[in-house]
C-alpha cells in the first residue's frame, strides 16, 4: 500500500491548513495516509553557526525520515503578510541543508488555505516558484478561499470547490 503524508506548513492548533490538509488525505483512496503536526518537530532556528557548531538537529532528520519514507507528500502552507508562516521556513530552511533536494521528487498536491478571498494564493505562488529547485514533483495544486464559509465539520461544503480538489487529489494519487 501506498504512504502518503500530509502536514500544514502551520503550528496553529487550529490550523485550518491542517483541517485541509486531513479532509484532503482521507480522501486519497487506497493509500496510508500519515498527517504530521509541526508541533512534534520543533526546532531551533535555522542560522549557520549554529549549524557548524550542533549540525542537523534530530527532529530535522526524523522529518526528512518521514519524506523519504513517503510516496507522496501533501502540503497546505499557511500564509502569513504574503509568504510561509516562519514554522514552515524555519523548518525548510533545515530540510534542505540535510538534503537540498529535499523534496525528493515525491509527488507532491500543493495547497493553501485562508480566512479571505485569496485563499493563499500568494504563499502558494511563492511555493510553486520554489518548491521546484528542491527536486519538488508538484502534480497538483488548489487554493481553497474563503474557509469559513466554503469548510465545516471536518469537509468542504462547497460542491464546485470539492468537484475542484477531487480532480487534484486524482492527480496525485495517479502519480503514485
Amino acid at each position: 500500500m501506498k504512504k502518503i503524508i500530509a502536514f500544514a506548513g502551520s503550528n496553529s492548533s487550529d490550523s485550518i491548513n491542517k483541517q485541509l490538509a486531513t479532509y484532503t488525505a482521507s480522501l486519497v483512496e487506497n493509500t496510508q495516509a500519515t498527517v504530521l503536526d509541526l508541533n512534534n518537530f520543533d526546532l531551533p532556528i535555522y542560522s549557520k553557526d549554529l549549524e557548524a557548531k550542533e549540525g542537523i538537529p534530530e527532529n530535522a532528520t526524523k522529518f526528512l525520515d518521514l519524506l523519504k519514507k513517503s510516496d507522496g507528500i501533501i502540503i497546505s502552507l499557511a500564509e502569513n503578510n504574503g509568504a510561509y508562516a516562519a514554522v514552515f521556513k524555519n523548518l525548510f530552511d533545515w530540510l534542505s541543508r540535510a538534503e537540498q533536494k529535499n523534496w525528493l521528487g515525491k509527488p507532491m498536491l500543493l495547497m493553501a488555505t485562508a480566512p479571505g478571498a485569496r485563499g493563499g494564493q500568494s504563499v502558494l505562488e511563492m511555493a510553486l516558484e520554489r518548491f521546484p529547485r528542491h527536486d519538488a514533483h508538484i502534480v497538483g495544486q488548489f487554493s481553497l478561499p474563503s474557509f469559513g464559509d466554503n469548510f465545516s465539520e471536518g469537509k468542504l461544503t462547497n460542491d464546485e470547490l470539492n468537484k475542484a480538489l477531487l480532480k487534484e487529489v486524482k492527480k496525485l494519487k495517479n502519480s503514485l
